[in-house]
């Protein structure tokens, strides 16, 4: 069985859907919760990398300036 969850899950079953269209529904969207947890972290990653080149950049920058590089 599939991720699902159960908060989902009930809530759903207690505004009238089948289990079954209910169950489905809740896996879904954990589902897409994983997925945009992962998007997320791919996305921190991206600043974190981005982040440290433009440290590097201006330091690099700030090197050349003062005539240290």
């Amino acid at each position: 069985m599939a991720l699902m969850l159960s908060d989902t899950y009930e809530a759903l079953i207690e505004a009238g859907a089948s289990e079954a269209k209910a169950r489905a529904a809740a896996q879904e969207v954990a589902a897409l919760d994983q997925r945009l947890g992962r998007i997320e972290s791919k996305l921190n990653l991206n600043l974190t990398l981005t982040l440290l080149i433009l440290v590097a950049i201006v330091g690099a920058a700030a090197s050349l300036l003062t005539g240290k590089g």
